[in-house]
């Protein structure tokens, strides 16, 4: 059996220091601008980042000795904090895995082609640039009106799940944090009739791959910042982004404005998600409400024998 990654996030031997990387066409980088006390706080930030990760890591077994994890990196804030904070834990891993970085390029129109492979190549990070044209297929079949996210998620996950196959990738990671989770939970409440998100760790419905969401933990806005600060070259996603109307822009927004009414309140609803208790729900697969008779029945008998046996 294969171990899980057991080591210590917030371990300081050979700690990630952006100012000591030759930067990525930036002057000046809001890094570099940052006084004694910015630099205090974007160190405690990181530390941050690292230490969720790490125990999303530990607390679901995502990563194994001799793992090839598959960095899906989009161009977007969340896959480049993943793939940094990932770099940077490894360096401390008790077990020895590989990243790989790929990033789908859809040809949609205007996409900045050059900047991924320019960012990776200056960071050393082995890559892949998977083309395919989706974005004809979704243009072509998305209705009038209609949003695309859902044949889009559909293509892009098909044709990067295949191709992990194709590069030996034991592990795909994937950038969802903690408030991609809850507004999956609200939105298949308020649309889908589930309860249900996004698990930190899935496998895939043909068996064949190995989902990881390593921000799990991470806060959004912890994200911004740090992506932020880093001066990462987001690439922004002219596809779906600039859709109206779209549900999961609502639900975000529903979220924001209770935790600026009453912080803390997203830490407490990610918190029930992983704290289900299946007997208080409605759902006949997850727990047996037909044989609640037969069980009290089993822990009366018990309740009997223990007082005769009590009473000789």
């Amino acid at each position: 059996m294969q171990d899980a990654v057991t080591f210590d996030p917030l371990a300081s031997a050979s700690p990630r220091d952006a100012s000591s990387e030759a930067p990525f066409e930036r002057s000046p980088s809001p890094l570099d601008a940052l006084d004694a006390k910015g630099r205090r706080e974007f160190n405690k930030l990181q530390k941050r980042l690292r230490r969720q990760v790490g125990n999303a890591i530990i607390d679901y077994g995502m990563i194994h000795e001799g793992d090839r994890v598959m960095v899906c990196l989009s161009g977007g804030k969340d896959s480049y904090t993943l793939l940094e904070i990932l770099r940077n834990l490894q360096r401390n891993a008790p077990v020895n895995f590989s990243l790989v970085a790929v990033n789908l390029d859809q040809k949609q129109p205007g996409f900045p082609e050059q900047v991924l492979p320019e960012y990776l190549e200056s960071i050393g990070v082995d890559y892949h640039i998977l083309e395919r044209d989706t974005y004809s297929v979704v243009k072509e079949k998305t209705p009038e009106g209609k949003t695309t996210c859902a044949l889009c998620s559909r293509l892009r996950r098909g044709s990067l799940y295949g191709f992990a196959e194709e590069i030996g990738a034991t592990k795909v990671a994937l950038g969802h944090h903690r408030e991609d989770i809850l507004e999956t939970l609200f939105l298949n409440l308020f649309f889908g009739g589930s309860l249900k998100a996004m698990p930190p760790k899935l496998l895939s419905d043909d068996g064949k791959n190995i989902l990881i969401r390593p921000l799990a933990y991470c806060r959004e806005a912890d994200i911004a910042e740090f992506a932020r600060l880093m001066d990462f070259p987001i690439i922004p996603c002219n596809l779906c982004g600039s859709q109206p109307n779209l549900q999961r822009q609502v639900v975000k927004e529903m979220l924001a404005e209770w935790e600026a009414k009453h912080p803390g309140r997203l830490e407490t609803m990610f918190k029930a998600v992983t704290n289900v208790a299946p007997s208080q729900l409605a759902d006949r697969k997850l727990f047996d409400f037909a044989g609640l008779e037969a069980e009290q029945a089993r822990r009366q008998a018990r309740r009997i024998d223990a007082l005769e046996v009590k009473g000789g």
